[in-house]
């Protein structure tokens, strides 16, 4: 009698030609500075900044010598509220050297927010900007900490803000209770470089060094603390897949607050002696261009809602993108048509898809750069290198068979320590087994390559059919007048859910209506798939990294359905419902 078959499980554990780094950040820093004194390692096109690692290293240390001198220690959190710029790579790398944990705010965090995070956090110390976009960050914290008017320089005592000792401010203009960043940098003369040296000495790499606030769509953010080790190893190897050598040139216009600005972007060009290229304070995708031509990039990265922006600008067609050969689309799932014109239209032939969350340094999956196009347009590659992904039934915890749909898992150096003073949340996302629950749900095929379906609060049930929103935006990106498409669920009586699908016309197309896209679905998707509802829109809620917030959608739709109501569906809505 022969034995059936054996299934192979949705389990995968990536073998890696290069040891982990067992060092801290400013050791790690302090040695390509030293390798690479010469190559270009900073340049801040709006600041005008052009440094070398020699130069980049003497900044590092002076701002290191100067938190010191005004009172910083290890341990201590110091939070940094602001856009790209020097200041923010500055603090970054002299925090890692002392030993101070940099806690990320998001800049467009409004007061409640602010709040929650310095104090959740600890923070004794602020680094802002004076003003952002709208967003007036000196008026902001004078309204939290009125205190701040009457108070010296360093010394608040402040109601709502009770940890917080002292801010320091971007602005040229004195403000009153902070300090300005070159008063600041002037205090590091207090202190000696040796003293900077001794201290970084005694650092570990497994220290906590950085706390990042997830957007959580319920509840309050939690703080992902991440140690040196988490993110100087991420960063090293999501550029070691990209071949990245000290050659590189990579521009980068996503937010340094987040994992793909400081850690995929900074660290993994710092550990390569690699160049980091800003092209503004914000994202701008003229300025994007401009600096990919100017200075000769070799590598761009961006959310794909960046790489459409890029390549719908009127700059595009006169922009020289022939230095470019790699770059990382990451942040949210990648249409397969952006991916295709990203490849050819803009000379990225290497371009790769990263897949992770800020709780695992981010990444953990990452195609490769011999993969195929079509496994770089439906996947999210395969497992990182030092680094374990399994899928499982999210209703028993077991491992799936390869090609059925589970929650993704994640094990290995890239997950985080804790949730930041939180240990409830932290132990319903990290198992005894040390493994990190996504919440993603994801198919494992026979090669390994991970595939991310949506999340399980996105998965739609229509009718007790299992509907996931990838497959029919996927479908519905085929369509010639639509540029960008999302496509979630809304309460149903009969169905239990509806799908709703807000789509964003091309600059060229002629209106399309609802039922045409109904018409052009029939036939080829399902027809539990076809949208119920269309919405046409100019721009999707986001977060300021790019990600799609579905849960608003959903929200705006159901009032704009009036779903919650006897009323049924308004005139007024915009919406483009099936009769």
């Amino acid at each position: 009698m022969s034995s059936p078959a054996l299934t192979v499980p949705s389990y995968s554990s990536s073998m890696a030609d290069k040891p982990l780094l067992g060092m801290t950040i400013g050791d790690k820093f302090d040695q390509i500075a030293a390798q690479y004194a010469d190559n270009d390692a900073l340049i801040v096109l709006h600041q005008q900044i052009h440094w070398n690692y020699r130069k980049l290293q003497e900044e590092v240390n002076r701002c290191a010598r100067a938190l010191l001198s005004i009172g910083v220690q290890r341990g201590d959190r110091v939070a940094i509220w602001a856009p790209n710029g020097s200041e923010w790579t500055l603090t970054q790398f002299a925090t890692a050297k002392i030993g101070a944990i940099l806690v990320n705010i998001n800049p467009s965090y409004r007061t409640h927010e602010l709040e929650y995070a310095l104090n959740q956090s600890g923070a004794r110390f602020l680094v802002t900007a004076h003003c952002f976009k709208s967003s007036d960050y000196s008026a902001m914290l004078y309204e939290l900490a009125p205190e701040l008017k009457n108070s010296t320089d360093g010394q608040l005592s402040s109601q709502k803000l009770p940890e917080l000792e002292c801010v320091i401010n971007l602005s040229k203009e004195k403000l009153s209770g902070m300090w300005r960043w070159d008063d600041l940098m002037a205090q590091a003369s207090k202190v000696s470089q040796t003293d900077v040296d001794d201290l970084q000495a005694t650092l570990q790499f497994d220290d906590a060094i950085n706390i990042q606030y997830t957007s959580g769509t319920t509840g309050f953010p939690k703080g992902a603390t991440l140690s040196h080790h988490n993110i100087l190893n991420n960063g090293f190897f999501v550029a070691e897949s990209m071949g990245f050598t000290s050659a590189d040139r990579l521009v980068i216009p996503v937010p340094l607050y987040h994992c793909f600005g400081m850690v995929m972007g900074n660290l993994g060009c710092m550990t390569h002696g690699a160049t980091m290229i800003y092209p503004d304070e914000g994202f701008d995708p003229g300025k994007v261009l401009k600096a990919v031509h100017e200075q000769r990039a070799t590598a761009l990265y961006g959310v794909p809602t960046m790489f459409i922006a890029e390549l719908d600008h009127p700059d595009f067609a006169a922009t020289d993108l022939s230095s470019l050969r790699t770059g990382i689309m990451a942040g949210s799932i990648c249409p397969a048509e952006i991916m295709k014109q990203v490849i050819e239209k803009m000379n990225m032939k290497g371009v790769q898809i990263a897949y992770g969350m800020t709780e695992t340094s981010p990444v953990s999956a990452q195609t490769g750069a011999n993969d195929s196009i079509e496994k770089r347009v439906s996947t999210v590659g395969r497992t990182q290198p030092h680094l374990e992904n399994k899928i499982v039934d999210p209703g028993n915890g077991g491992i799936l068979p390869r090609g059925e749909i589970g929650e993704l898992c994640t094990r290995g150096y890239s997950v985080m320590l804790k949730y930041w003073n939180n240990d409830k949340a932290t132990a319903e996302t990290i198992d005894e087994a040390g493994w990190m629950h996504t919440g993603d749900l994801a198919t494992m095929d026979e090669e390994g390559y991970i595939q991310i379906v949506g999340r399980i609060k996105d998965m739609v049930i229509r009718g007790g059919e299992n509907v996931y929103p990838k497959e029919i935006e996927e479908f519905l990106y085929t369509h010639p007048a639509i540029s960008d498409v999302q496509v979630t669920g809304v309460p149903d009586k009969k169905y239990g859910e509806e799908l709703i699908a807000w789509v964003k016309l091309t600059s060229t197309a002629d209106d399309v209506s609802g039922e045409e896209l109904r018409e052009y679905c029939k036939g080829k998707i399902t027809h539990f798939k076809i949208p119920r509802y269309f919405k046409f829109v100019d721009e999707f809620p986001m977060t300021v990294t790019g990600k799609i917030q579905k849960f608003k959608m959903r929200e705006i739709s159901i009032q704009e359905l009036g779903l919650g109501e006897e009323s049924g569906l308004g005139e007024e809505s915009g919406l483009d419902q099936e009769p």
